[in-house]
């Protein structure tokens, strides 16, 4: 009998290592997938200037300050109290300069990274609400496989972090409904957040959570140990408000707290994003080939709404749909946070096809969806193959996803399963040429020679110049690169200057310089279609 029990007991033990073992292998393959598809290729295109060439500006100005002068905690730009946004990012980046210098590639490698690790993050969650492991791989590599996920999370902005920071709240709520102490993990996340993103991004998530809870795990929300744990895991976030409004006051709480992150809410930042369609336009574009799935993981979810993930699921989803519905400014990074709520109701959908007993058909939508998906993409691919050689190698990204999504077509149409695999195989391959082209920023084309202009500007001007520049708005990224402040100036503003100014210098583009007639101009430099110009005294 004593023989029996240490057989079993052992055999117990083999199968638990056994599972540890491939839990920490799926976590270790996932990481490194992440890794590869958000670090390829990092550093082989300028930063842009809707927002990367401000981040890295702020960084390097971390850099440079002594560390008495407070500004790791509270950064500048151009000497000024930047307030903008918290101070997390830029400190992460500004690490990086310090280690491995000032460069594309270590302005964008902390976002990335962290946005790596929300893919492993994801899994976890899946494993907590989710009765399958299956269901969490499914979950995690639909994740991995979204374009805006990828692409948001490699450039040197804050979303794809604070996305990261988000998801490992969740987690640690969901793990402390077994274990209390993760509860310090939950006000930790929020923490992040806050200092990644800002409040009300940490507000909305906290909303989450305690609708979450006070629908699946009410008891929580009656313990003292959980809330001490909220609190305590909270107080870097808070205290970083706290310190602002003592440091900068009135200007700290208008700018900081109140119009930044609210202004969005009822102000239109951006005049062409106003459309009420906005988010459905991007969702088709960029949710490919995922959004034919996301309506029927939804609605799995409300039919399951009595199990715990369905519940996270369906308040996940309504709390960010409804927010990005009432903000007036609409901007692609604002609809972020909805992928992995959408991704968990996905991979629980697949689970249920890949279990089904009989071969059932598939929804109709899908073979059609996917169908009408894959013909586009070819139709993509034929048009840039041909008449548009310049940007020929978008044609090998287009036809890798048509092909992938018309072999999946086929074979849903057949029932066979092997689509779901041939989708995430197929379109992870495909992220990888997307993020090894030049095109995965989002531009064709920039908009101007941003790193030829620099250049211009650094040799032809002393350090420290002030350059006024016929741009219609401020490019942050061309006054990282050339480490001088370059002004956008109007025609009228521009003559103004060079009246009044002793010594000035512009930068022009060819439309402007010509028909401007200034006295006692000096050509100093010139690129095609641009001209540097200085007031010569003598």
């Amino acid at each position: 009998m004593e023989r029996q029990t240490f057989t079993w007991g052992s055999s117990g033990n083999r199968i638990r290592k056994t599972e540890r073992w491939v839990e920490r292998l799926w976590v270790l393959g996932l990481l490194l997938a992440a890794l590869l598809v958000f670090g390829i290729n990092l550093g082989s295109l300028p930063l842009s200037d809707w927002g990367e060439g401000t981040v890295a500006l702020v960084a390097r100005e971390i850099t440079k300050a002594p560390f008495e002068s407070w500004r790791w905690f509270y950064p500048t730009l151009d000497g000024k109290p930047y307030l903008e946004s918290p101070p997390l990012l830029y400190l992460l980046i500004a690490a990086a300069y310090k280690i491995a210098g000032v460069n594309e590639w270590t302005t964008r490698l902390p976002g990335a990274i962290l946005s790596a690790f929300s893919v492993p993050i994801l899994y976890g969650i899946g494993r907590e609400i989710f009765p399958s492991r299956q269901s969490a791989i499914f979950s995690s590599l639909i994740y991995l496989t979204l374009f805006p996920v990828v692409c948001r999370g490699r450039l040197a902005l804050s979303d794809g972090m604070a996305l990261g920071f988000l998801m490992l709240m969740i987690w640690c709520v969901l793990r402390s409904r077994r274990d209390l102490r993760w509860a310090l993990g939950v006000g930790f996340g929020f923490s992040l957040i806050a200092l990644s993103k800002g409040f009300v991004l940490a507000l909305s998530s906290g909303a989450i959570v305690f609708l979450f809870l006070s629908w699946d795990t009410p008891r929580l929300l009656t313990s003292f140990y959980w809330w001490l744990g909220l609190l305590l895991g909270s107080v870097p976030g808070v205290a970083w408000y706290a310190f602002g409004v003592l440091k900068y006051g009135q200007g700290f709480i208008t700018t900081g707290i109140f119009n930044q992150p609210l202004q969005p809410i009822w102000l239109s930042v951006v005049a062409n994003l106003r459309h009420p369609w906005y988010y459905w336009v991007e969702f088709l574009k960029f949710s490919i080939p995922w959004l034919v799935f996301f309506p029927y993981g939804l609605r799995l979810a409300w039919k399951n709404r009595i199990w715990g993930w369905a519940k996270l699921v369906l308040v996940w989803a309504s709390v960010y749909g409804l927010a990005i519905l009432v903000m007036l400014t609409k901007l692609s990074g604002y609809i972020l946070p909805l992928y992995p709520a959408l991704a968990l109701a996905s991979g629980a959908l697949l689970t249920q096809v890949w279990h089904l007993s009989s071969r059932k058909s598939y929804p109709p939508v899908w073979k059609i969806g996917l169908s009408f998906l894959a013909l586009g993409t070819i139709i993509g691919s034929l048009y840039f193959g041909i008449f548009d050689p310049v940007n020929r190698q978008l044609s090998i990204i287009f036809a890798s996803v048509g092909l992938t999504i018309a072999m999946a077509a086929v074979l849903s149409a057949r029932r066979d399963l092997q689509f779901i695999s041939i989708l995430f195989w197929g379109m992870y391959i495909s992220l990888l040429l997307l993020m090894t082209s030049p095109y995965w920023i989002g531009e064709f084309q920039p908009t101007y020679p941003i790193k030829p202009l620099a250049d211009l500007v650094r040799r032809g001007t002393p350090k420290d110049q002030v350059i006024y520049a016929s741009f219609p708005a401020a490019r942050p990224s061309l006054n990282f690169y050339s480490d001088r402040q370059i002004i956008p100036a109007s025609i009228s503003q521009l003559k103004q200057l060079w009246k009044k100014e002793q010594s000035v210098y512009f930068l022009l583009d060819k439309k402007t310089y010509q028909p401007l007639s200034l006295p006692s101009k000096r050509l100093v430099d010139q690129l095609p279609g641009w001209v540097l110009i200085a007031k010569d005294t003598n």
